[in-house]
């Protein structure tokens, strides 16, 4: 069973061909993925309607170039997934457009994901694929989630962020230091060349006996911080460009204990959620996943708990279109959707919709777009 999948959630272009046949571990036969960081940057963030019609110039030539790769005529395809949601609008529309079109000319099923199922599910085309069940651990830009997972569609919320999400604290605070966009990344850099003690910052909700977090907090102390550091630098008020004034070490030093409080905070309710199931595997997910000091403390603390901790590759964390073909045939696999085009028949042919606004606890059981 071959899957095409195509992800267009906000600023990636990203199409994948799985083989999600039932008997083995689903295989990766072709990717290919396009960045708009470049085009966005000098906007200091996602421009909505730039990033559609970029996504419209990209995403046919990627197919034919994951086609190629795999080795495989488009007509070998048997459904064609895509981001639902959430996401933007016009981002969504371009995708699931695209999907409905392919779909059509081939007579073939195409298939509704959500975005953070797909996250979810990533790992699963890893090396050192997880087992079910396990406690997951999703940072992405826009969510922090702890989710206990006992199958495909079987996802139970533990915790989540009640205002900014980690990857959002760690964009804001990149902003503050002048870094640009796009921001976490280029902290993490940063980080390296400072001293997380130099300056305490807040680990909100550390001790709160719950699994939620909250990183507002945090971002309005780095803002605290780096204005009292810049009004030093100036012996006045600091108005404009309020990290102009502090010295290249000041600013890594910001970077690195931001980022240390950010990975304590994770990494200590990733754990505690770890003791509340009594589950023995941990995985982690989306583009926050992908962060070196995160990887090495909550490996660190699974190793000294004897629990298995799994994250995807780190091409694989940020969006790309194969985790949204490895979640459309998981479900397909799962017996959540059938590829049987009489059975996903609405009554409306190939028409779409999508959904920018999603939580996880509204996923039911998909049901593939059909022919009337």
């Amino acid at each position: 069973m071959l899957i095409l999948g195509i992800e267009s959630s906000c600023d990636e272009t990203g199409v994948a061909l799985v083989d999600a046949s039932g008997g083995h571990t689903p295989r990766l036969l072709g990717d290919a993925l396009h960045s708009q960081i470049e085009m966005h940057r000098a906007y200091g963030g996602v421009v909505p309607e730039l990033a559609s019609r970029d996504h419209i110039r990209r995403v046919l030539p990627l197919t034919d170039a994951v086609l190629a790769q795999a080795g495989l005529p488009l007509s070998a395809v048997d459904a064609v997934a895509y981001t639902r949601g959430p996401g933007l609008a016009g981002a969504l529309l371009v995708g699931s457009g695209v999907a409905c079109a392919l779909g059509f000319a081939l007579g073939k099923p195409v298939i509704g994901v959500h975005h953070l199922e797909g996250h979810l599910l990533s790992p699963f085309l890893s090396a050192d694929p997880p087992e079910f069940p396990f406690v997951a651990l999703l940072v992405s830009g826009g969510h922090s989630q702890l989710m206990r997972v006992d199958g495909v569609g079987r996802y139970t919320l533990l915790g989540e962020t009640i205002d900014d999400a980690a990857g959002e604290a760690f964009d804001k605070s990149a902003k503050l230091l002048g870094l640009g966009y796009p921001g976490g990344p280029a902290l993490a850099r940063l980080a390296l060349q400072g001293d997380a003690q130099a300056y305490k910052f807040p680990r909100p909700l550390l001790h709160s006996g719950d699994l939620d977090f909250s990183f507002a907090g945090l971002k309005t102390a780095v803002l605290t911080q780096v204005k009292r550091l810049a009004h030093a630098s100036l012996d006045g008020p600091a108005t404009l460009h309020l990290a102009d004034p502090l010295t290249p070490q000041q600013k890594a030093d910001v970077a690195a204990s931001v980022q240390a409080a950010i990975v304590e905070v994770l990494v200590k309710k990733s754990m505690a959620a770890v003791r509340q199931t009594g589950l023995r595997r941990l995985v982690v997910a989306g583009g926050v996943g992908a962060n070196t000091l995160l990887r090495e403390q909550l490996g660190a603390a699974c190793a000294k708990a004897g629990i298995r901790v799994h994250y995807p590759e780190l091409h694989l964390c940020t969006d790309n279109g194969a985790m949204i073909a490895l979640a459309g045939g998981m479900r397909v696999q799962a017996g959540l959707v059938s590829l049987d085009l009489a059975a996903g028949a609405d009554g409306n042919g190939y028409s779409f919709d999508v959904k920018p606004r999603w939580p996880l606890s509204e996923l039911g059981p998909a049901v593939p777009v059909g022919a009337s």
